[in-house]
């Protein structure tokens, strides 16, 4: 029997300049450099899970989230200070959310979105 719901998972995404995108997810915003693997594989920590960014010529690629944190009550800050860092939120037509300043509130669950380097989008809410 495979028994997937007890295995743990991650999320890959695809860049076309791993230095670029090393600073992306290292400074910008933050993430632990868990492990540097062959050809330019970098793995970070998020959480109890990881997210894997790898070179490819398919990059950016993907038109849906590509990852998602759940941000609790550290929403607010986390979104201020990937503001302050000039990251730019994305706009979407989304019905029963109120939209102010780049923040999408559906009855106090909060959510934004965000492209990295490449336009992979990454996505952020307060559950």
């Amino acid at each position: 029997m495979n028994a997937l719901n007890d295995k743990s998972s991650s999320a890959i995404l695809a860049v076309s300049d791993i230095d670029r995108a090393r600073r992306f997810y290292s400074d910008v915003l933050e993430l632990e450099l868990n492990d540097e693997g062959m050809e330019g594989v970098l793995v970070y920590k998020t959480g109890a899970t990881h997210l894997v960014v790898y070179p490819s010529e398919f990059a950016g690629t993907n038109k849906a989230n590509a990852v998602v944190w759940d941000c609790g009550q550290e929403f607010n800050a986390i979104v201020a200070d990937l503001r302050a860092k000039g990251v730019t939120f994305e706009r979407y037509e989304m019905e029963g959310a109120s939209y102010k300043d780049g923040v999408y509130d559906a009855n106090g669950f909060k959510m934004v979105w965000f492209q990295d380097p490449d336009g992979n989008i990454l996505h952020l809410n307060s559950a």
